[in-house]
């Protein structure tokens, strides 16, 4: 005869399984129908760059294509005759058909990845065959050639492969365990939250309570799992807000490294010499403003330094920041207009307040096309005051809106990144306006973004 304990273990591991390969399944459902085209245009976006810088710079191909494969690449260059060329690791299977090396060679595009057959429990993403790959004519030196192109799974996520693989494994077996605790100690309710609250401890924040109780000990449980919920919430987020900075941080000190190890060697023409050392200077330059922008935000998630609250003219502040911004706006022959009363005070701190318009109005004349017109407006009401910053650019897409304000967010991650921005200047913005008890939203179309700053009246 079977215990209740014997029997609520089977039902566990039953529902566990049952649950992973519903996840699963699901999981490369959404996949196939909406991550393998987004991941084929991406790829696809990848290899258009590498075929311009290698048309432009044909001698250098080889050493490119290597470093690019160093970064987490798989590639195949081939004239569709004899010559092969591999970079990075190998492919599982080279089952590539000719025909597809005929269309790249022809000047058509393969989109392999998006073609990728639908299979019910294997995922393409992790397929490593040389016809799961994206491919791109490119002409070097008078000859034609197919670039072929994937992500190298195993370099870029190895390390993660093995860390989810850990917390699945983790998950499964505390799952488990707390299964076999609350049924052991149902009458216990006491005991259970003295074992949960040493778990907690622990960093554990995987909890199950029951709080169905109407007594004192349910609303002790219920308040308990609240507080577990925002606990794992919190380290979540600052476990996300470590993985970024980290990336942000490793990105531009492996140019600096590689850059430096270059120029080492001497042999450099002093053309590209100054090159290597101007990019060494960009990624130095987005390191100290990343450093600064970190800083800003500790500074004001922690409340350290207090608000210095003035009463000042929201007009002459705009007119600072506008003449900070006029060689950008007379360089793409941007109009801006101002629509904001000379009588108009804000209450708050005034640096802070400089650094919210310089981010919008600097992010609106970095982004819109030259030629086109960015308008400011202010409202002021008995309760309230709205501020508007309009442009007529060609807009965000609505799947980015709703992350805008998340750090190290960028709707454009190739121009951002390039551009030295670090993808910190929104949330600070956000910060900010919350600090002085109002909030930020925005709203985008085909025809400009607005930005809507909504401040009580003091």
């Amino acid at each position: 005869m079977r215990s209740l304990y014997f029997r609520v273990f089977l039902i566990t591991a039953a529902v566990i399984l049952a649950s992973s390969l519903l996840g699963f399944f699901f999981s490369n459902m959404y996949y196939h129908a909406q991550l393998k085209p987004f991941n084929d245009e991406k790829l696809l976006g990848i290899a258009e760059q590498i075929k311009q810088f290698a048309e432009e710079e044909p001698q250098l191909v080889d050493a490119y294509l290597t470093n690019a494969a160093a970064l987490g690449y798989e590639m195949y260059l081939t004239d569709g005759e004899a010559d092969h060329r591999f970079y990075g690791q190998d492919f599982r299977e080279r089952d590539l058909n000719e025909q597809a090396i005929e269309e790249v060679l022809g000047g058509g595009r393969y989109h392999g990845v998006a073609q990728f057959p639908n299979k019910l429990f294997i995922s393409g993403f992790f397929d490593n065959r040389l016809s799961n790959t994206v491919g791109v004519p490119v002409q070097l030196a008078d000859r034609e050639f197919a670039l072929f192109i994937r992500p190298d799974v195993i370099l870029q996520f190895g390390e993660l492969r093995s860390f989810f693989a850990w917390i699945i494994v983790l998950t499964v077996a505390i799952s488990i365990l707390l299964f076999l605790i609350s049924t052991r100690y149902l009458v216990k309710p006491i005991t259970r939250l003295s074992e949960a609250t040493k778990r907690m401890a622990r960093g554990d924040f995987k909890l199950s309570l029951s709080t169905k109780r109407k007594d004192e000990i349910g609303q002790l449980a219920g308040h308990f799992m609240i507080m577990s919920r925002e606990l794992e919430r919190m380290d979540q987020s600052r476990q996300q807000f470590v993985a970024n900075v980290s990336h942000e941080i490793q990105s531009p000190l492996t140019s600096i490294q590689g850059f430096s190890k270059v120029l080492a060697e001497g042999s450099l023409p002093d053309e590209e010499r100054a090159r290597y050392a101007s990019i060494i200077e960009e990624e130095s330059r987005h390191l100290s403003l990343l450093s600064k922008q970190l800083l800003v935000l500790s500074s004001l998630d922690q409340e350290r330094t207090p608000l210095t609250k003035t009463t000042f003219s929201l007009l002459n502040q705009i007119r600072k920041t506008v003449q900070m911004l006029d060689w950008q706006l007379e360089k793409k022959e941007l109009l801006l207009k101002i629509a904001v009363p000379a009588s108009l005070k804000l209450q708050g701190d005034e640096v802070l307040f400089m650094q919210v318009w310089m981010n919008l109005l600097g992010n609106a004349v970095e982004h819109i096309p030259a030629g086109r017109a960015i308008e400011m407006t202010a409202e002021q009401s008995l309760a309230q005051i709205v501020i508007k910053i309009k442009d007529n650019g060609d807009g965000i897409g609505k799947e980015h809106l709703p992350f805008l304000f998340d750090r190290f967010y960028r709707a454009d991650k190739v121009r951002e990144r390039s551009s030295g921005r670090s993808g910190l200047g929104l949330a600070i913005v956000k910060k900010i306006v919350q600090l002085h008890g109002g909030q930020i939203e925005v709203e985008s179309s085909k025809d400009g973004t607005c930005f809507t700053i909504v401040l009580p009246q003091l």
